[in-house]
C-alpha cells in the first residue's frame, strides 16, 4: 500500500546528488584577489600579461595561490588582505598606466566545480562588504548639451535654406540667431520652427539688430532630461563590467539619481575611476596645413589639437567636432566589401546624415579623422581621404586590427558616452569584516532555528518528526542548490527569507502529521493511516502554499531591491517545501514502514 515505484527513489537521490554538487560552492568561501584589466576595451589580454604579471610578484617577493585569465581580465588569488594591498600596488607600478588593477575578492572553490558550471551564490552589499554610491545627474549640464547640438544643427539648416544670418550664440540652454534685418529673421522663425518640433521660438526687436531665441518646449526638457538619465543608467552597466562585480546594483532614485551598488569591490578610488569612464566617437577634419617637423616636436599649432593614431604617427586635427557619437544611433561589425578588413558600421540619425554628407559634399579630396576617445584620452582610429560625398546615413570605419575589436568598438559606441555629467552625493563603504559578521549572525539564526525546530519535532512525533526534520534538512539543501543553479544575490533579507521558509516547510509535516494521528484515532490499520494522512493533507498544504506564493509573487512584482530578494527567496522556498515535505517525507515513511504487511504499530 505504501510503496513508491524504484524510478521515483532513483529521481529523489538523483535529484539530491545534483542539489548537493550545486551547494557545495558556497562552503568554500572567498579569498582576496586582484584583477587586472586593459584601461581600453578593445585591448585584449593574453598569456603574456600572465607572465608578466607572475615576474612582477615574484620580484615584490610576493605569494599567490593562481593566476586566472577569466573573459578580458586576470584575475590573481591571494593568502590575505595584506598581500593583496601589496601586490595591488606592485602590479600598477609594474604594468603602467595602460591596465587597471583592481581590488576583489573570487570563489575558493575548486576548478572542478566550476568547469560543470557549480558557482557559489552570489551575496549582496551587506553579506560580502564592497562599494555604494549615490550619484547625481545635472540636468542642467544635459539641457546644455542639448542647446549645443541644435547649435551646430541651426547652422547647417540656415545654410541649406539660404537664409543670411549674423552669429549664433549660447546663454544657458537657450540659443540665439542674430540677423540684421526683420526679413531673414522671419523666414529663419518659419523654417526652424517646422523643423525643430521640439523647440519654442521667440522673436526680438533690438537696437542693434534682431534676434530669434530657441528653448526647449516644457515636455521637451523634461524628455531629455528622463533620456540623459537613462543613457547614463546604461553607459555605467556597461563601465562596471570590468570590475569584475558579478551582481552590480544600478537603479534610478527619483528624477535625477542613481544607485551604484558593487559588491566585493574593496578599492573605492578605482570603482570611481571606472564608473567616469565613456567612449564616445568624434569626426574631426585633418589640418592639412600643420607642420609635422612641429608637430613632432611637440609644438602644437593654435586651433589644432594632436592625437595619436593606429599607426604609431602624431595626427594634426582640427579642434572644430564635425560630428560626435550622440548622432549614432546603431554600430555594428562587420567586414570592409572591397578590402575584406574588419570594420563598424554606423547608422546615423537624421541631423547626423545631413551634417554628414555636408561635411563630405565640401571637403572632398581632404582627409578626415575619426577618433574614439575613451577616459578622455582620444586616439584616431582612421583619417581617410574623403572620395566623394557620402549620404544615407551610414557610415563605415575600417582600420581595425581584429573582428573582435570591430565587435568591441560597435559595443562601446552603442553603450555611447554620460550624456550628462555625475556627480557623487554619498559615498558609503562596507568591509569584507562586516559582510563576514552579517553572514555568521544570518547563519547562526537559521542554525539556532533549525536545530529548535528539529528538538520540537522529534520530541513530538518521534521517529515521523525525524523523518520531517530530514526532509526540513533536504529542503534547505534543495533551496541553496537553486540559489546557485540560478546565480541569485543572497542579502540579508534574503537569509530571513530562508528562515521563514524552514518555518513553513516544517507546517506541511505537521499537518500530514496531525492527519496520521486522527486517522489512527478514527480505528484505521497504520498503512491506511499513512496512506489517508499524505492524501488527505495535500489539498490543505497546497492551498497555503499557494496562497503564501500569491503574496511572494506580488513583492517580486511591486517590490523593489532587497524586497525583491526575500520575494525570490520565499517562492523558491515555497516550491522545494512542497516537494520536500510531501515526495522526499514519504518515500522515507515507505522505506521505513510501507514493506511491513502486518504493521501493527507506528512512532508517532
Amino acid at each position: 500500500m505504501n510503496r513508491f515505484p524504484l524510478w521515483k527513489y532513483l529521481l529523489i537521490g538523483a535529484t539530491l546528488v545534483v542539489a548537493f554538487i550545486y551547494t557545495l560552492p558556497n562552503f568554500y568561501g572567498e579569498v582576496p584577489a586582484v584583477q587586472v584589466s586593459p584601461i581600453r576595451t578593445t585591448e585584449k589580454v593574453d598569456a603574456a600579461l600572465e607572465g608578466r604579471i607572475e615576474a612582477a610578484l615574484k620580484a615584490a617577493n610576493l605569494a599567490y595561490h593562481d593566476v586566472d585569465l577569466a573573459g578580458n581580465s586576470v584575475k590573481v588569488r591571494l593568502a590575505s588582505t595584506d598581500v593583496q594591498i601589496k601586490a595591488k600596488d606592485a602590479l600598477q607600478g609594474a604594468l603602467g598606466e595602460r591596465y587597471t588593477v583592481a581590488l576583489n575578492l573570487v570563489s575558493d572553490s575548486p576548478a572542478w566545480l566550476s568547469s560543470i558550471g557549480a558557482l557559489p551564490m552570489y551575496l549582496g552589499l551587506d553579506l560580502r562588504g564592497g562599494v555604494h554610491f549615490l550619484l547625481e545627474v545635472d540636468m542642467k549640464a544635459a539641457l546644455e548639451k542639448a542647446a549645443i547640438r541644435y547649435q551646430n544643427d541651426f547652422r547647417s539648416e540656415l545654410r541649406n535654406a539660404r537664409i543670411r544670418y549674423g552669429r549664433i550664440a549660447r546663454e544657458g540652454n537657450a540659443v540665439t540667431i542674430h540677423f540684421s534685418t526683420r526679413d531673414p529673421r522671419d523666414a529663419a522663425a518659419s523654417r526652424l520652427g517646422t523643423t525643430f518640433t521640439d523647440l519654442a521660438f521667440t522673436p526680438a526687436d533690438q537696437a542693434e539688430g534682431f534676434t530669434l531665441t530657441a528653448r526647449l518646449k516644457p515636455e521637451a526638457e523634461k524628455r531629455t532630461q528622463e533620456f540623459a538619465l537613462q543613457q547614463n543608467i546604461t553607459t555605467l552597466r556597461n563601465r562596471v563590467n570590468e570590475l569584475g562585480v558579478a551582481e552590480p546594483v544600478i537603479q534610478q532614485q527619483g528624477a535625477s539619481r542613481v544607485v551604484v551598488q558593487l559588491p566585493g569591490v574593496q578599492d573605492t578610488a578605482k570603482a570611481k575611476d571606472i564608473l567616469g569612464r565613456t567612449a564616445t566617437l568624434e569626426i574631426r577634419m585633418v589640418d592639412e596645413q600643420a607642420d609635422p617637423v612641429a608637430i613632432s616636436q611637440g609644438r602644437t599649432p593654435f586651433g589644432v589639437d594632436v592625437v595619436p593614431s593606429r599607426e604609431g604617427m602624431p595626427i594634426a586635427v582640427k579642434k572644430d567636432v564635425v560630428l560626435t557619437g550622440d548622432s549614432i544611433t546603431d554600430a555594428s561589425p562587420g567586414f570592409d566589401s572591397q578590402s575584406g578588413q574588419a570594420a563598424v558600421h554606423l547608422n546615423l540619425d537624421g541631423k547626423g546624415a545631413r551634417i554628414f554628407k555636408d561635411v563630405t559634399r565640401e571637403n572632398v579630396g581632404k582627409r578626415m579623422a575619426i577618433l574614439l576617445i575613451e577616459k578622455g584620452v582620444a586616439e584616431a582610429i582612421t583619417s581617410p581621404v574623403i572620395r566623394e560625398e557620402i549620404g544615407g546615413g551610414r557610415v563605415q570605419i575600417t582600420g581595425m586590427e581584429s573582428a573582435q575589436e570591430a565587435s568591441d568598438v560597435a559595443l562601446l559606441l552603442r553603450a555611447g558616452a554620460l550624456a550628462a555629467p555625475m556627480q557623487i552625493v554619498e559615498e558609503r563603504t562596507v568591509g569584507p569584516s562586516m559582510g563576514a559578521e552579517n553572514i555568521e549572525k544570518g547563519f547562526h539564526s537559521n542554525i539556532w532555528g533549525f536545530i529548535a525546530v528539529v528538538s520540537f519535532m522529534i520530541i513530538y512525533y518521534r521517529v515521523f518528526g525525524l523523518i520531517s526534520s530530514i526532509a526540513l534538512a533536504v529542503n534547505a539543501l534543495l533551496l541553496i542548490a537553486l540559489l546557485s543553479m540560478m546565480q541569485a544575490t543572497l542579502t540579508l533579507p534574503g537569509m530571513a527569507a530562508i528562515a521563514l521558509t524552514l518555518g513553513m516547510a516544517i507546517d506541511a509535516n505537521v499537518l500530514i502529521n496531525e492527519r496520521i494521528r486522527e486517522e489512527l484515532r478514527a480505528g484505521l490499520t497504520p498503512q491506511a493511516a499513512i496512506h489517508a494522512g499524505y492524501e488527505r493533507a495535500w489539498a490543505t498544504i497546497l492551498d497555503s502554499n499557494v496562497t503564501t506564493l500569491i503574496a511572494g509573487i506580488a513583492l517580486f512584482w511591486l517590490g523593489s531591491g532587497p524586497v525583491r530578494g526575500f520575494a525570490v527567496v520565499l517562492c523558491l522556498g515555497i516550491l522545494t517545501s512542497m516537494f520536500s515535505a510531501v515526495t522526499v517525507s514519504r518515500a522515507m515513511v515507505n522505506l521505513v514502514y510501507g514493506r511491513q504487511a502486518r504493521l501493527t504499530k507506528i512512532s508517532i
